[in-house]
This record gives structure tokens, sequence and C-alpha cells, in this order.
């Protein structure tokens, strides 16, 4: 399941997150939660992305809620990517159905959380988004596999060899280059040339974009 969790970033600087929440009280609570981590400095929070001053913050990572702002869901995501280009961006919402999370994905999101989550759990998702890995809910990740189109994700595995499809599902658990090379009994550079060659048959260029394609193909 996407839930697995990749290590936290490598540098000792902390994560600067901003919460951009619509409901104050949960947005404070949410930012106490993440500042009680000493590798996560909050630095500010908002009710909605208007009012979120993300040029001279410049987050590393947003924390959105996608319930509580007034304009698109892709409006905001725009926003978001226009005035913070260097921020990744992690999904906070009710939903637990896999379209929803799928259209976050689509949108540009990094990760999906819903927020039944436990605090620890959030934590680590935010770090493990930070770090450049995806993070979907494995409830929702679950949801997509029973839904899976007919015949899609066949096309897709034929595409990768037996050894490709193992990693690209793993990616989509979160696990790094070295806990992938630990599981396999491969070498890093092993995992990281068959890592170039799955990108290159799905014409992509991260590994958000893999687990992405993992998940909507029936592949995680």
């Amino acid at each position: 399941m996407l839930g697995s969790i990749a290590p936290t970033p490598s540098s000792t600087k902390p994560v600067r997150v901003l919460v951009v929440e619509g409901q104050a009280l949960f947005g404070k609570a949410l930012c106490q939660v993440l500042a009680s981590d000493a590798e996560i400095e909050v630095v500010g929070d908002a009710d909605s992305i208007a009012n979120a001053p993300l040029r001279r913050l410049r987050p590393d990572l947003i924390v959105l809620d996608l319930d509580g702002h007034h304009m698109e869901f892709s409006e905001a995501m725009r926003m978001c990517r226009e005035l913070a280009p260097q921020a990744k961006m992690c999904v906070l919402s009710t939903h637990i159905q896999p379209e929803v999370m799928q259209r976050c994905l689509s949108a540009g999101a990094d990760g999906y959380i819903v927020k039944d989550i436990l605090p620890v759990e959030l934590i680590r998702a935010v770090k493990s988004v930070a770090s450049g890995q995806a993070y979907v809910d494995p409830r929702v990740a679950g949801g997509v596999l029973k839904r899976r189109s007919n015949g899609f994700g066949r096309t897709a595995q034929n595409e990768l060899s037996v050894r490709e499809t193992e990693i690209i599902r793993l990616i989509a658990r979160g696990m790094s280059n070295k806990e992938i090379s630990a599981k396999l009994h491969l070498s890093e550079k092993t995992v990281k040339n068959h890592i170039s060659r799955i990108f290159a048959k799905l014409n992509i260029t991260a590994r958000t974009q893999a687990a992405v394609h993992a998940i909507k193909t029936g592949l995680a």
C-alpha cells in the first residue's frame, strides 16, 4: 500500500511547512502537531490560499485543506504553483473516495492525507512528501485497486518487465532506492538503472508520477 513511509529528508534544515485550513481551530491544532517535531518548522497558517503569504514565506511544503476554501481546487493548486513553485503540495481532505484522490493527484498534488489520520502518521506523511516521496492514505489506494479499469492495468504491466513492475510497486509504497535494493537483493545502482528505464518507458520524470501511474493502472 502507498501509505508506507519513506525516510525523512537527509538535510539537517527543518522542513518549512505552511498550513492552509479553512477551520481556524483545526488549522491551529495542525500547526501544533507539526511543530511538535524538531524536523518541521511551521512558518505560518492561513484560512485560504488567497490569504496565504506564499511568496514571502517560501515554504518547502504546503498542507492544503481540500474542503474549506472557496475556489475550484485546480485553481487553488495553480495559485500555489505560481506563488510557491518550490513547494511540495500535500492535500488534506475528509474524502476517502479514490476519484477525489485521483483528481487531486492529477492536479499536481504530491500527497493525499485524510483528516482522521493519527498525529504521528501525519508527521511521517509530511516528511515523506517533503523528501520527494508520494504519500496516499492506504485506504484510498486500496479503493483504487478495487476499481481498476478492465484491461488498463494489464496493458501498462505489459510495457514493463517483471522486475520493473516489482520496482514501480515498491515506489508506489513510498520506498526509497535503498529500501528497494534491500528488499529485492539488488544493488542501488541496479535499482537506479531500472527506475531510469521505467521513467523512459512511461515518459515521466519523477517518483511521484510513477506512484500515481501505478495506482491509476492497478499496478500498486
